[in-house]
């Protein structure tokens, strides 16, 4: 999603436990000549939420699945001709399925103290692509902290 993103979702279910979100980010220039822009969307599953205190609360489980897409010409949707037919037979480098595990500490903003922010959000993730799933699979050698990523964030909830 890149070292920076934003967007808009919204929050629906019973208790508020699914969550839908499109996010634009922004990779910095790191072994490449430009920094790059992606896009997310995003499903969040909150299974239960547990008051700490007045306006305090902990989702101690949150299961995620997205869709991230990474812009440059350097990512391709179908397999380009100077690779042997089906190299990649499957593989895109444009779009990455993603999956992740997580929680969140979260502080409710009283109604008379909002300055355009409900609430806002710590949150940590675990998290894995279809590729590095892939290619674990394919060869049971590749440690699994080389498949697995730390995502440490801040949500703020405006509306």
């Amino acid at each position: 999603m890149g070292i920076a993103s934003m967007g808009f979702g919204w929050n629906y279910g019973n208790r508020k436990q699914w969550e839908t979100d499109c996010m634009i980010g922004y990779i910095p220039r790191h072994q490449t000549s430009r920094g790059k822009l992606t896009m997310t969307v995003k499903e969040n599953y909150i299974p239960w939420s547990l008051t700490l205190y007045k306006g305090y609360s902990i989702e101690p489980l949150t299961a995620s699945i997205y869709l991230n897409t990474v812009y440059g010409h350097e990512f391709w949707k179908t397999q380009p001709g100077r690779y042997p037919d089906k190299y990649y037979e499957f593989m895109s480098t444009k779009f990455r399925l993603n999956i992740a595990l997580g929680q969140r500490f979260t502080r409710q903003i009283p109604l008379e103290k909002r300055k355009g922010c409900k609430s806002i959000s710590l949150f940590y993730e675990i998290s894995t692509c279809d590729l590095y799933i892939r290619s674990k699979i394919m060869d049971h050698d590749v440690p699994l902290k080389d498949i697995i990523g730390l995502s440490l964030g801040i949500k703020l909830q405006t509306l």
